[in-house]
């Protein structure tokens, strides 16, 4: 089975990799800091803020690929401080329906690509 590769128009890859890989019905996102697709800015005003961008970025991707996040299975969070844990944890949240979270790991880092504080990647299912 041949992976369908995509670089989502919306939020291009910044590197030698895709925005997401497709392959047997699974989404695989790369890691999604908050770069504003307008300005190719980290969008850096507080870990509120840097996280709304992140997750609405994630919903673009998502969205290009014909699913919501009802379909993530997993997430993996990169936080270059587990202090602002509680703050992410509030925002990411809204972005799912409670009672139905997909697995997650939350890993403190020294560091991510553009001096961003946190980082996501999913993995999601597709019927």
């Amino acid at each position: 089975m041949i992976p369908k590769k995509f670089s989502i128009k919306k939020i291009p890859s910044y590197g030698p990799y895709n925005t997401c890989v497709f392959i047997g019905g699974f989404l695989f996102v790369s890691g999604q800091i908050a770069i504003d697709q307008n300005t190719e800015k980290l969008v850096s005003y507080s870990i509120e803020m840097e996280t709304k961008k992140i997750m609405e970025n994630i919903k673009i991707i998502l969205s290009e690929n014909g699913i919501g996040f009802e379909n993530v299975i997993k997430t993996s969070v990169f936080v270059t401080d587990i202090n602002f844990f509680p703050k992410i944890n509030h925002i990411y949240a809204q972005f799912f329906h409670k009672g139905s979270y997909p697995a997650r790991e939350t890993i403190e880092v020294s560091g991510l690509p553009k001096d961003a504080n946190v980082e996501i990647s999913l993995i999601a299912y597709k019927n």
